[in-house]
């Protein structure tokens, strides 16, 4: 859970920095991006997946600080930053918000995993 844990911190750290550097919104209906933008974020979710599951053993077996909707919450949160970085449709006041979010819960897990 760790490893995995390490692993989103990096990627939404990409991601943010993804976010920023891109110039405005694409368009949806191009299916070559759309392609592209599903090989690419495949391995992506497949993380948040396995952090996710990892993560909801670890909250009640009573390990972490963390709350069940929490882990929850951060999922989705990773998801939509995965699917933001890409689209661009966000604005970014609310991109940074989900970004920060994620980043708190993560630093909480992986305190608690250091105890």
């Amino acid at each position: 859970m760790k490893q995995h844990t390490k692993e989103l911190k990096q990627l939404i750290d990409r991601l943010h920095l993804q976010f920023i550097e891109s110039e405005g919104p694409v368009d949806k209906k191009d299916h070559a991006f759309f392609n592209k933008v599903k090989q690419e974020t495949g391995p992506m979710f497949e993380i948040n997946e396995a952090w996710r599951d990892e993560a909801e053993v670890f909250v009640k077996e009573r390990k972490a600080s963390v709350h069940p909707n929490q882990v929850k919450s951060t999922h989705e949160n990773i998801e939509m930053i995965i699917l933001h970085s890409y689209y661009l449709d966000v604005d970014r006041k609310r991109f940074k918000e989900l970004y920060q979010s994620v980043h708190y819960v993560l630093d909480m897990m992986l305190n608690d995993l250091s105890e």
